[in-house]
């Protein structure tokens, strides 16, 4: 699925909000930074063993109307606070499967998103499907709606690849959806695929990406096969390649995607002009959002009081449709978090960000980080112009290790 921030991260106790000692302090907001909505619908047909979102297999009939229901409740308990009466940027249905999902209760919940909330004008609104769970009948129902963004989760076109990452669909089930949404009307189109799979050579790696290339989506989403703890792919792990072939798939892939036009703008997005997700962008400059449904993560700006706070819902879709609108976890961000969290995001931007980025979306001084930028500079890992930071290409080969540099500063 699209590198979109996950539903599932880690969101620590849950502590006195009201303490004291949990307010700003020192730092200033000259205003909250954009806000965006991440919708998470949990139910795909099975798990996939490299998956470690928060996903459920689907048994039985999908509670649609009733899901719907709990997540507009939810929103309307996020917006009894510092998001009352600010405008969405974008929206993003992720999964889970959201494809499972019909027309008619992507409608419901889009209705009722609007009818809480502003979208600004021209608002980007994505729902992530799958190949082998939907047909133009779905398509259709999800423009109807108000879904203006497709992103498909191909992963390989490869039969012997997409058996060994345990996908439902074959070769020919993702060329027919890319091109029966195509046929629907969507223009705008992200695509999955991912390199490093079990047992893939060099030239498979770009075999799969050639084909994937001569679709001519408007993004593309490529990235290594990782196994994540707690899968099915981390307790029996599949011959993958040895790191020195990676990296040859990595620089590969790269001078693929620039030779077909595709900017790099994110470690592993791509995109033609124009066409950058706005949804993952507002992440990665360390925007809020909203995260509505099961063990769905938010984080809230309140510029009046000078917090950063993170939520999350309950993990378990019976448990939040049983409570919608109950916090699972709660969590006031200290300063440390927040330089970390914000490193964690603007340093995967190939670009880099403006300088004054950091005040404005975390209240504290660039003079914070001073020591630490400088020491990366030295050592090549970062670069800074009149009014920007960025990674250099090393920095982002080792983010890692460039990340930790920040952990406590």
């Amino acid at each position: 699925m699209e590198r979109h921030l996950r539903a599932d991260l880690p969101a620590g106790p849950r502590p006195d909000l009201s303490a004291a000692a949990h307010r700003g302090g020192g730092r200033h907001f000259p205003g909250p930074p954009p806000l965006g909505l991440y919708v998470h619908l949990p139910w795909c047909v099975r798990k996939c063993p490299y998956c470690d979102f928060n996903s459920h297999a689907a048994r039985g009939p999908l509670p649609e109307r009733a899901y719907a229901r709990a997540l507009l409740a939810d929103l309307e308990t996020q917006l009894d606070g510092p998001a009352a009466g600010r405008p969405l940027c974008s929206v993003f249905i992720g999964g889970g499967t959201p494809s499972l999902f019909s027309g008619e209760a992507v409608s419901l919940l889009l209705d009722g998103i609007r009818q809480r909330c502003v979208l600004e004008a021209g608002a980007e609104v994505t729902l992530e499907a799958n190949p082998g769970t939907l047909d133009a009948g779905h398509f259709e129902g999800y423009l109807r709606a108000g879904v203006n963004r497709l992103s498909i989760g191909v992963q390989s076109l490869s039969a012997d690849h997409l058996t060994a990452l345990g996908r439902i669909h074959g070769p020919r089930q993702a060329l027919d959806t890319y091109r029966t949404a195509r046929q629907v009307g969507f223009d705008n189109v992200n695509l999955d695929l991912m390199y490093g799979l079990p047992r893939q050579s060099t030239a498979q790696a770009a075999e799969d990406l050639e084909r994937l290339l001569a679709l001519a989506p408007e993004h593309i989403s490529y990235y290594q096969l990782t196994l994540e703890p707690n899968t099915a792919f981390e307790r029996a792990p599949p011959p993958v390649p040895v790191h020195d072939v990676l990296c040859d798939m990595e620089e590969q892939g790269l001078s693929m995607l620039a030779a077909a036009g595709y900017d790099r703008y994110e470690v592993s997005a791509f995109a033609r002009p124009d066409r950058r997700c706005r949804h993952n962008l507002n992440y990665w400059r360390f925007g809020d959002y909203l995260g509505i449904g099961a063990g769905a993560h938010g984080k809230v700006t309140d510029a009046a009081s000078a917090t950063v706070e993170r939520r999350a819902a309950p993990r378990h879709p019976t448990a939040y449709l049983e409570r919608p609108g109950a916090a699972g976890s709660r969590r006031l961000l200290d300063d440390d978090d927040l330089v970390l969290e914000y490193m964690l995001n603007v340093l995967r931007l190939v670009g880099g960000v403006e300088s004054a980025l950091l005040e404005r979306h975390t209240g504290l001084p660039l003079a914070r980080i001073e020591p630490v930028l400088a020491r990366c500079r030295e050592d090549g890992l970062m670069l800074r112009g009149a009014d920007w930071i960025g990674p250099t290409a090393l920095g982002l080969r080792f983010l890692n290790d460039l990340l930790a540099r920040f952990e406590g500063a």
